[in-house]
């Protein structure tokens, strides 16, 4: 109980310090400083990333048993994962977020969500192996975020999905297995999306990608349906 009253304390003052940002950055943006208070507001957004994963373990440390199950659920519930295989038989999964910049937010507040809802996925289908493919990342950006915002695709932490997409669809992610792509998109709303395509059918994905309607990712089909024959990871 020492502990929980200690975390207790950490989110309290998470808290206080959050209040004041956000009366910084508000008075900022009324003063017209916009650089300014982008800067605070990133600084504010990480310090709620950090504040999450406090809350997140706070439960745990009551002791109850199902605490670890029930946050799980919470999470996904809020953070919701799309994951499936398109109408090509490519697997793909969809982050209703973009990616931290490097050194910035907390990978773990991606991989508190991200990785149950892989787990779950491939708890109740049979696993995939990807051996020569293209592993895709799409960041869509809102369409009123000035482009000068977008953030440049070497800044931007992918290696926490990558990982974890690795683990469950291909041997390893070194460049003999898989090779990678970055691109950028205008849409109505922000989200990451993440396909794994056979090298054969990339310039296939590319000629769809073009077509996208307003930025939209690909039609996810949650049955099971991939393009390759199942493999089992050696």
């Amino acid at each position: 109980m020492s502990i929980f009253l200690e975390v207790l304390g950490q989110i309290d003052a998470k808290l206080k310090q959050m209040t004041e940002q956000v009366e910084s950055t508000r008075w900022l943006a009324n003063s017209g400083r916009f650089d300014a208070a982008y800067q605070h507001a990133m600084t504010l957004e990480d310090n709620l990333e950090r504040a999450t994963l406090l809350g997140r373990a706070l439960p745990a440390y009551t002791g109850y048993p199902n605490a670890k199950w029930e946050v799980e659920r919470i999470v996904q519930k809020v953070h919701p994962v799309e994951i499936g295989f398109t109408k090509n038989g490519w697997f793909t999964l969809r982050l209703p977020m973009l990616l931290p910049k490097k050194e910035t937010g907390s990978t773990e507040f991606i991989r508190g969500f991200l990785y149950p809802a892989m787990q779950e996925f491939f708890n109740k289908n049979p696993p995939v192996c990807y051996t020569d493919c293209v592993l895709i990342f799409r960041h869509v950006y809102a369409r009123d975020r000035p482009e000068r915002r977008w953030r440049d695709h070497d800044n931007i932490e992918v290696n926490i999905v990558t990982d974890i997409v690795a683990l469950y669809t291909l041997p390893d992610d070194n460049p003999t297995v898989c090779t990678h792509y970055y691109c950028s998109a205008a849409g109505n709303q922000e989200r990451t999306e993440v396909y794994v395509v056979p090298k054969e059918d990339f310039p296939l994905w590319l000629d769809v990608e073009k077509n996208h309607p307003n930025g939209g990712g690909l039609d996810i089909y949650p049955q099971f349906s991939p393009c390759k024959p199942i493999c089992k990871k050696g």
